[in-house]
């Protein structure tokens, strides 16, 4: 008989579980090591222990002790590359977008990337002077990333919606709105796409955060004064964010469908960008209305999800969605299915005033299930502070470490299906 108590310890290192309580824990860790994919958890289950089986056919029993936290199987690179052989820094740098100001990157910028502590670089319009200078920086950031541990690509990022919203000169010219009213506006929206996957792959990028699928209730309140929205019938909102995201994802430019769950019924002088803003719309209205464009973007296959910074008393009456766990693991995960990377909205924004400085808004949000942070104050050093808050928090036990590995793994997934 083939002994296989090694094989529980090793797939306890694995994933960074006491061994006593892997088999018991297996099938909820089982959505790291299949990504793109859902199985029951009963197969999941026997096909990996399967594995374990084979391997200790193969290799006959192991000494006690030989086996490490940061072992694992032949090929399971992502895995080896995410457990905590690594130092907790390291980890939680691979959760963070950095920005910086002006139209260099800055040398501080650089060496996070090459130390493999970030994720990605969100670029704003203070960051172009012309296509020249922005193929420059562009070329610098990829090459500090091919220089870093993985060498995985690096999540370059902007907003670039259409109309108004435009971080880089180009496509997409009609902004969601004239998109909805366009003579044809599915075709209108496939162009947006398939222009703004044209403006952000010429200049290197390889994610928008767009599109916008909140469905404004009043004209000339928050999201339409800027012609932000696709309009007011969620059905025709959900056709049109996910033909512009389907169209451009085509074309190797990953889509941000934001804000979950919709900042519709947010008044014009309702900014979170500014300061806190509750939104008292009721459960069904969320779900029937707000709501329903994004299950069609999931359906769609949209590889990143923003969430709010409005508190939605329906869903939690105390926390916006960003750093509520409720909304970002109990809607959108659970009751909506979405398995992909989800992204905060600006770490900075005034809408967290109460929660504190960067370190404590960047755990929390983390705790809530989102998987990249967005530094994006044109400030190097808030990035730091996000990447020095999360480590600490791993280090101390206020974040599960097999919740942030398996965060990790989503963004490096994501970053590796880009490159």
């Amino acid at each position: 008989m083939i002994d296989t108590s090694w094989t529980v310890a090793l797939g306890a290192g694995l994933y960074g579980l006491p061994a006593g309580g892997f088999l018991d824990t297996l099938a909820d860790r089982m959505p790291l090591l299949t990504l793109e994919g859902r199985m029951a958890p009963l197969r999941r289950i026997a096909r990996w222990t399967s594995v374990l089986l084979v391997v200790a056919a193969a290799l006959g029993p192991v000494p006690a002790g030989s086996v490490t936290r940061g072992g694992g199987l032949p090929g399971e690179r992502n895995l080896a590359m995410t457990e905590p052989q690594q130092d907790s820094r390291q980890l939680a740098g691979r959760r963070i977008v950095l920005s910086y100001p002006g139209p260099t990157p800055p040398p501080g910028v650089l060496r996070a990337i090459r130390e493999g502590r970030a994720a990605g670089v969100i670029l704003f319009g203070e960051n172009v002077t012309g296509p020249a200078q922005l193929a420059e920086a562009v070329a610098a950031l990829k090459q500090a990333a091919a220089e870093a541990p993985g060498t995985r690509p690096l999540l370059l990022m902007t907003d670039q919606e259409g109309g108004r919203v435009r971080r880089l000169p180009g496509a997409p010219e009609l902004s969601a709105r004239r998109t909805g009213t366009a003579p044809d506006p599915l075709a209108a929206a496939v162009d947006s796409g398939v222009g703004a996957a044209g403006t952000l792959g010429d200049a290197g990028l390889n994610v928008n955060l767009a599109p916008v699928l909140d469905v404004y209730d009043t004209p000339g309140n928050f999201i339409d004064r800027h012609e932000r929205s696709y309009g007011q019938d969620p059905a025709a909102v959900g056709e049109l964010g996910s033909a512009f995201l389907a169209a451009q994802q085509s074309r190797g430019v990953a889509a941000t469908a934001k804000h979950f769950p919709g900042l519709g019924a947010a008044a014009s002088d309702e900014n979170t960008d500014a300061r806190p803003v509750t939104l008292p719309v009721s459960l069904d209205r969320l779900r029937s209305r707000d709501e329903a464009p994004y299950r069609a973007a999931i359906a769609a296959g949209v590889r990143l999800v923003m969430a709010s910074w409005a508190v939605y008393p329906a869903l939690d009456p105390d926390r916006p969605a960003g750093l509520s766990p409720a909304v970002v693991q109990g809607e959108l995960r659970e009751r909506l299915g979405f398995d992909g990377v989800t992204v905060t909205d600006a770490l900075e924004a005034g809408a967290l005033t109460p929660y504190g400085p960067t370190g404590p808004r960047a755990v929390a949000a983390a705790a809530a299930g989102m998987d990249l942070i967005l530094c994006s104050a044109r400030d190097p050093q808030q990035g730091e502070d996000a990447t020095t808050a999360l480590a600490a928090a791993l280090d101390s036990g206020g974040l599960d470490r097999a919740a942030f590995t398996e965060a990790v793994a989503r963004v490096d997934a994501l970053r590796e299906g880009l490159g």
